[in-house]
């Protein structure tokens, strides 16, 4: 039987040729629309054009406040630098350029500070790390070391000050804290005397004010300043006792007390939260912004009280702050360091959640603590990662509590990050909502990596993280196990040495990958407790054999997060999962039938991805097929009914001669056989070339890629595309997983004129599910979905049909 008419081939022709982007629901046009990504990108790149606008021949900005000539350049280009620009930029190196000739002339706090955070961001080489050097002596040295202002500082760079203000003192520590991630030590000192100030200066109401001590007048710009500062200061200092037993092993379970300094500033500004003003002061509302922003981002809190801080204040910077029509914003009066603020906030607001950490109550007492024993343990893994080669430079944590995880679309919110990180030495309570919820999270793409921490006390959380494994994928084959030392986490960043029996990992195989990762209690590193432990710059007295843990539990925790996310986590604001479309399917005998081909070489290792194929397709092409496919062998007479079928696998399988026969007739009848090798599996892709030169006494060869299948004619233009290779020149080496832009590339086998079979060696179906993992050889999603959408377009185009 015919499946289509010519007619409708040709509509499909036209829908093709003005076909949207993949699968991304158009919302009601009457419902307000949440701030995007996109927007807020817009909104950068117009200020940033202000900024390059207003840049002078000699590489400097004109200081409308002319205390700090220098201090302004600086925050101009330390804005640049957050917003994408490079030293490779013609702008950005004739800033840097301007700011190393007029360095030595910055006498205030200030700019001293400002030029530390612009060297840091740009790392251009040695030079700026020795000049990085002289500034941090010079801040270290002007730090009031007496009296009232003991451990702050003033607006005097060149010797302790008379006058103090909290102020500057928290740019100081912005700028040491920035030149300690580059690798210039600073005083420990320096850090000691500042916690001492802080937390002997917060008000009564738990806010800070301006200056003076414990005396009111709390403002939200200087509240923010104090959680940052703390957040910072508390980041630099590790205590160098109690930290190794006399057995050579870390000490891991003290009980972890939350600074309650901390605690009372972030209560301060959960009640007063505000983002188009700065809460009890009428000035300053972006300086405010700037600061609410290192609050949130460095303390890991996504919210404040019921407040999502950075989606609020994007949402008043993009659309309700003045001067938008120009790109810019201004801060009493003045529109270079007002527009520097709003970009700094959009930007570094903007950085990738890299790791999610899960808050859940314990049946014994649902208000503990018992899920974050090791409180720094992700910030500090997070921090380590976002100082590497190849890493984004700027990367957050964030906190999600479980009893405030919406249950229709909480998915979604676990989405925002990669990796949901669950640890702790008590049982989790999950329920079974909340188990499905982790569940669609996982089938989506996203990572569970779970640590029992305190050897002494983890059982509890280990057996009740097995229960929780195992309701999530209950009836199904998934089972935690010892990973072996050929696992693809042991080389995703450094080479593990194979065997090794301190790493230790376990995990749970699904599919194409292995979705969950967890280090039981018995494993010989408390991963939590050494990942908490680690610090920019060691106590003095610590011990080389902890260092020496320390650091090979960094190097592990490295390897899980580049297996998970590639080292490309997601982006904030954009919609998690873009292919879903509306999730109804109405059509149970739609126009289009795409059926999966079962075989014995792992048919079912990505189960959704034609089914979200489908879903995109009718999205992007306006066509009715139905997102229930059915499954069929090459000998089942079903077969005849499906215009395309689709097949994927992992393994080596073999075909029988009936199999063949009926492959080969479904093609030469008008069939088209869509294949792919998940993750680019050689056993998989061995016999699948095997088996086709069999079934066609031919071998496949490449489809040219100016072909049509590839181009506009069909759907998408796809001249290039992205896809991910992962090589290493022998088993003992990182694997080298980078994502290049080029040609796309299929073989298939042609019957008069037309391809009946069209296969990829690199992966396409894993990426349809989201699931490919940084080992994981093939195209990146967005490409996936659209080289497969022009797969199944090209085939039902053709003007033939299946017959029976």
């Amino acid at each position: 039987m015919h499946i289509m008419n010519r007619a409708i081939r040709l509509l499909l022709v036209g829908l093709c040729a003005a076909a949207a982007l993949v699968g991304r629901p158009l919302a009601a046009q009457d419902a307000p629309q949440p701030i995007t990504a996109d927007e807020v990108l817009r909104a950068i790149q117009r200020g940033r054009d202000h900024l390059l606008g207003q840049q002078r021949r000699d590489g400097s900005w004109d200081a409308s406040i002319g205390r700090y000539p220098v201090g302004t350049s600086a925050l101009v280009t330390l804005a640049l630098l957050n917003t994408g620009m490079t030293p490779r930029d013609p702008e950005v190196a004739r800033a840097l350029e301007s700011l190393r000739k007029r360095a030595n002339d910055a006498e205030t706090v200030y700019e001293v500070s400002l030029l530390c955070s612009a060297f840091a961001a740009a790392r251009d080489g040695e030079t700026d790390r020795v000049r990085l050097g002289l500034l941090v002596r010079k801040l270290e040295g002007s730090q009031i070391r007496r009296g009232d202002g003991k451990g702050a500082w003033g607006y005097d760079a060149t010797k302790p000050d008379v006058w103090y203000d909290r102020s500057n003192a928290q740019f100081a520590l912005l700028g040491l804290r920035d030149a300690a991630v580059a690798g210039v030590p600073v005083s420990r000192e320096v850090w000691e005397l500042s916690r001492d100030h802080w937390r002997r200066s917060q008000s009564g109401d738990g806010g800070w004010g301006y200056s003076g001590v414990a005396r009111g007048g709390s403002t939200g710009s200087m509240t923010v300043a104090g959680i940052s500062s703390l957040t910072i200061i508390k980041a630099m200092l590790r205590d160098d006792e109690r930290e190794i037993g006399p057995d050579g092993q870390p000490v891991c379970c003290g009980d972890a007390a939350p600074d309650p300094h901390l605690a009372r500033g972030i209560k301060w500004i959960e009640q007063n939260f505000s983002v188009g003003s700065n809460p009890r002061d009428t000035n300053w509302p972006l300086y405010y912004l700037y600061g609410l922003e290192r609050a949130g981002r460095l303390s890991g809190k996504r919210f404040f009280g019921e407040h999502d801080w950075y989606r609020e204040g994007a949402t008043f910077l993009v659309r309700r702050a003045r001067n938008m029509a120009n790109g810019t914003w201004e801060e009493q009066g003045d529109r270079l360091v007002g527009t520097s603020f709003s970009l700094l906030f959009l930007s570094k607001g903007l950085s990738p959640v890299l790791i999610s950490k899960l808050q859940y109550p314990t049946a014994n007492d649902p208000g503990s603590n018992h899920w974050d024993p090791q409180p720094d343990d992700v910030r500090n893994l997070t921090e380590h990662i976002t100082a590497l080669p190849k890493w984004p430079h700027l990367m957050s944590t964030q906190t999600v509590d479980l009893s405030k995880l919406p249950i229709a679309g909480g998915a979604d919110v676990l989405l925002q990050s990669k990796i949901l990180y669950i640890s702790g030495t008590a049982a989790p309570v999950v329920t079974d909502a909340q188990v499905k919820v982790l569940r669609e999270y996982l089938d989506a793409g996203g990572y569970i990596v779970a640590a029992a921490t305190c050897q002494d006390r983890a059982a509890e959380f280990d057996r009740g993280f097995r229960r929780l494994v195992a309701r999530m994928f209950e009836g199904e084959q998934a089972d935690l196990q010892l990973l072996p030392a050929t696992h693809v986490v042991y080389r995703s960043e450094y080479a593990l040495e194979r065997g090794d029996e301190t790493v230790g990992l376990w995990g749970v195989d699904f599919g194409c990958r292995t979705p969950i990762l967890y280090v039981p209690p018995q494993a010989p590193l408390d991963f939590a407790c050494l990942w908490n432990k680690w610090s920019y710059q060691d106590p003095p007295a610590r011990d080389a054999r902890l260092k020496a843990m320390v650091s090979k539990s960094m190097s592990v925790g490295v390897n899980i997060v580049a297996y998970a996310t590639g080292r490309e986590p997601p982006v904030k604001l954009q919609d998690p999962r873009p292919e879903r479309g509306a999730g109804a399917d109405p059509i149970e005998r739609g126009l289009l039938q795409v059926a999966r081909v079962r075989h014995g070489g792992g048919w079912d290792t990505a189960p959704r991805a034609l089914t979200n194929l489908l879903r995109a397709l009718n999205e992007a092409a306006g066509l009715s097929a139905s997102t229930k496919p059915k499954a069929v062998a090459f000998a089942d007479a079903d077969l005849y009914k499906y215009p395309v079928v689709t097949m994927h696998g992992r393994n080596s399988f073999q075909l029988s001669a009936e199999e063949r026969e009926q492959l080969k007739k479904y093609a030469e009848r008008g069939g088209v056989l869509f294949a792919d090798a998940c993750c680019g599996a050689r056993p998989f892709d061995e016999s699948f070339r095997a088996e086709i030169e069999a079934a066609f006494g031919a071998k496949l060869e490449r489809i040219p890629p100016e072909h049509e299948l590839f181009s506009e004619k069909v759907g998408y233009a796809l001249r290039t595309v992205k896809r991910r290779s992962a090589a290493a020149a022998n088993p003992d080496e990182p694997i080298d997983t980078t994502v290049r832009q080029v040609e796309p590339f299929l073989e298939g086998i042609r019957i008069d004129g037309r391809y009946a079979v069209i296969y990829s060696k690199y992966d396409i179906s894993c990426a349809l599910e989201h699931q490919a993992s940084s080992g994981c050889p093939g195209y990146e999603s967005d490409d996936a979905f659209r080289i497969a959408i022009n797969v199944i377009l090209y085939a039902m185009l053709q003007d033939v049909g299946v017959e029976g």
